[in-house]
């Protein structure tokens, strides 16, 4: 049976941590990313005859897998996550500085979707509220937590392995 993951990138300022995230989802097997909030959206030749400089910077970063890894924009997080509950999905955040668990030692139930948050501030307590499980990265330098593509990366394997 194949573990089934599911990415949430919910207000992901960097097109390139975007580009990122999409380039390791396909390494790792990811099912499905959906973006949520502001985070940029790979080009869609439908919506536009040009690509912005933002999709630019997303696709070069990505090396294609933009086209590789099923996606889907999604303007209100908390249907998503209500749909993706309905349908019997674990929701779990990626998120430091509060009370979580070692990602080590997490234990997954399929399908699962992995919410990762913006760069600075990380995942709104409301939408953190809404979660199965909290997982976190621990951090042994003086800094608080990873960029959001390295952090993602790791929880991917880690949660799929």
């Amino acid at each position: 049976m194949k573990k089934k993951l599911y990415i949430i990138a919910h207000n992901i300022r960097s097109a390139h941590n975007v580009g990122s995230v999409f380039r390791t989802a396909d390494g790792a097997g990811v099912d499905r990313i959906y973006l949520t909030g502001y985070t940029q959206a790979p080009f869609d030749e439908k919506k536009s005859a040009y690509p912005a400089q933002a999709q630019k910077m997303l696709a070069k970063t990505a090396l294609g897998a933009e086209e590789a890894v099923s996606w889907e924009r999604v303007e209100n997080i908390g249907d998503l996550i209500l749909g993706l509950r309905k349908d019997g999905v674990q929701i779990v955040a990626l998120e430091n500085g509060m009370p979580s668990v070692d990602y080590r030692k997490f234990k997954p139930s399929f399908p699962c979707a992995l919410i990762l948050g913006t760069e600075v501030t990380g995942i709104d307590e409301e939408v953190l509220g809404e979660c199965d499980s909290v997982i976190s990265i621990p951090m042994r330098g003086q800094k608080e937590s990873l960029n959001v593509s390295v952090a993602a990366g790791i929880a991917m394997y880690e949660i799929l392995k």
